[in-house]
């Protein structure tokens, strides 16, 4: 009789979470981050396509930033370029990019034939930095306040709904302008 029951409890437990996994109510891209609230992990990277110049979060110290997490394999991430091109246009904050898991010469055409939205981008081959930042997937994007805290991850493509809806409050909040 015991050893009916352990089965029945594993199979109890993993019906639990699959029935969970369903719940058209949960928020996909609101996967809790350890570094909200806290500082940004510290970071050094080889620049995409000059492997000798370096990138880091010296880079946008004492300023608020966007560093997004994105690679070419990614479809979100072609999906939200267009965004990111007119979102830099806009100039409201720099843009940090993080080439993860990729590869530099297919990383360099897309930005070639897309266009290039960040002031500068690293490469991560390895994704020790996308470990280090908790990332689980591209695009993940990273509000950086001027403090360099953590002021929001999202996970997904970004656009004008998302920014408007997620991250505008928190930049003024941060500006101290009024909602």
């Amino acid at each position: 009789m015991t050893r009916f029951i352990a089965p029945l409890l594993v199979f109890g437990v993993l019906v639990f979470f699959f029935v969970k996994g369903l719940d058209p109510e949960r928020k996909l891209n609101e996967l809790p981050s350890p570094f909200v609230g806290k500082m940004a992990p510290a970071f050094d990277l080889p620049k995409l396509g000059s492997p000798r110049e370096r990138i880091s979060n010296t880079d946008y110290a004492g300023k608020m930033a966007l560093v997004n997490f994105w690679a070419t394999w990614c479809v979100g991430c072609r999906q939200e370029h267009q965004f990111l091109m007119e979102l830099s246009r806009e100039d409201q904050l720099p843009i940090y990019g993080i080439d993860w898991r990729d590869q530099q010469e297919p990383a360099l055409s897309w930005l070639r034939q897309l266009g290039d939205p960040y002031i500068a981008t690293g490469f991560d081959e390895d994704a020790s930095v996308g470990i280090d930042w908790g990332v689980y997937g591209a695009p993940e994007t990273f509000l950086i306040g001027k403090d360099g805290r953590v002021l929001l991850k999202y996970m997904g493509p970004l656009n004008w709904s998302v920014w408007n809806a997620q991250f505008v409050p928190l930049i003024k909040a941060e500006k101290g302008l009024e909602q």
